[in-house]
């Protein structure tokens, strides 16, 4: 099939990815749009995964105010150079990471943040609701088990659907930037905070 150069317009357009890439992508999904998005994002992880362990030392603090200053972030989002961290395609990721935090509300990064006793306490709840719904004992640490993982889902942002996208998780989005940018990207810190929540508890 003849790939055209408005389909690898496109998609390069929504992927930040190169023309040959692109081209490559199209060709190996024989046109099929949404196949050659995915062909990229597999190929972004790849990249993403060679860059990991190079440090992060440059970086920028994205300051975030939602709803009229009813909730707010700061996210510290870290990169290789102070080049990257100056430019638009950086600086727009690290502003999606506060949307993203302000809108979902996640409590850690990523699962290793969650300390062991929360995890313990979210288990006893797990596990006594289940035996509560009566389930057999035989399958309860299979639920508690599931329950912890849709826990982490919630509560860590890497684990977190995209909100312009629930077909991204998070961590998905961090390595196509990571790939399309070019730098390791580390989401080092953040706190959201909203009007009158230390109240409520």
């Amino acid at each position: 099939m003849a790939i055209t150069t408005e389909q690898i317009k496109e998609l390069r357009e929504a992927t930040g990815a190169g023309i040959l890439d692109c081209r490559k992508a199209l060709e190996a999904a024989n046109g099929d749009y949404q196949k050659a998005v995915d062909y990229l994002r597999e190929k972004g992880l790849a990249k993403a995964a060679k860059r990991a362990d190079r440090e992060a030392s440059e970086g920028f603090l994205e300051l975030y105010s939602h709803g009229s200053g009813r909730v707010g972030v700061i996210v510290e989002v870290n990169c290789e150079t102070d080049f990257v961290a100056r430019s638009e395609a950086f600086r727009t990721f690290a502003h999606e990471i506060a949307l993203q935090i302000a809108a979902a509300a996640p409590l850690y990064i990523k699962a290793e943040d969650i300390p062991a006793e929360v995890l313990e306490h979210e288990g006893q709840i797990a596990r006594a609701r289940a035996l509560e719904e009566g389930k057999p004992e035989s399958v309860v640490d299979r639920i508690v088990s599931g329950r912890l993982e849709k826990y982490k889902d919630e509560v860590c942002l890497l684990r977190q659907p995209y909100i312009r996208d629930e077909n991204v998780v998070f961590e998905k989005l961090l390595a196509q930037n990571i790939g399309s940018i070019g730098e390791n990207i580390v989401i080092r810190r953040f706190v959201r905070w909203e009007v009158g929540e230390s109240l409520a508890k």
